[in-house]
């Protein structure tokens, strides 16, 4: 870790036999580290580009890029790219076999519902849920040229789908149906919050 390496190292020498999900600490951790490293890329860039084009732009619209930047930059980290840091350390398994993936809608959904623990049910739906409604949100400001339902969710959509797909080449999670349809009702749950943000707004 570039910026947390001495926070991890305290935690891991303090607690790392005291915590039993440490290894999720672990993997937050990292995921902001490399969120941070490649954040701060992006802002070079993308000030490089407001100079360029010396195009107005509003601090609210702004924000909600940089936001937006951020926070798919540490789904990413997050879901996909966990056991990496640099571009050139991806090794892809395209010789996986595509049975590795479940495409039966709610198939392991059901089997975490009738577990003793549900706790990976919860996880698995309200976690996928959760993490794409702040997009939801985010990309019809950021895109207000194209903030009709459809589009939005349709995009948060194909986003799940490469996450998942990524995900299956790099060997980095399980590719799953079900994270696509929960992933895309959370896209949809955020557009609604945005929608009705829009229209409370308009109203006063």
């Amino acid at each position: 870790m570039i910026f947390f390496g001495p926070v991890y190292k305290f935690l891991a020498d303090n607690y790392a036999m005291r915590i039993n999900h440490f290894p999720l600490i672990k993997l937050t951790l990292t995921a902001l580290d490399k969120t941070l490293f490649y954040f701060l890329i992006f802002a070079v860039l993308r000030l490089i580009w407001l100079l360029a084009i010396r195009h107005r732009r509003t601090l609210k619209s702004e924000a909600a890029v940089w936001i937006l930047a951020f926070y798919v930059i540490l789904i990413l980290m997050l879901t996909t790219f966990r056991n990496t840091y640099f571009p050139w350390q991806l090794e892809f398994n395209f010789s996986r076999p595509i049975s590795d993936a479940n495409f039966v809608f709610m198939k392991e959904t059901w089997k975490m519902i009738y577990a003793k623990s549900r706790l990976d049910f919860v996880y698995n739906s309200f976690g996928n849920i959760l993490c794409f409604l702040p997009l939801g949100i985010l990309t019809p400001i950021v895109f207000s040229k194209h903030e009709s339902l459809f589009k939005v969710v349709f995009g948060g959509m194909l986003f799940s789908i490469g996450i998942e797909t990524l995900q299956f080449l790099l060997g980095t999670g399980v590719s799953d149906i079900d994270d696509v349809f929960f992933n895309t009702a959370g896209m949809l749950l955020g557009y609604l919050i945005y929608w009705l943000g829009k229209e409370i707004k308009n109203k006063f």
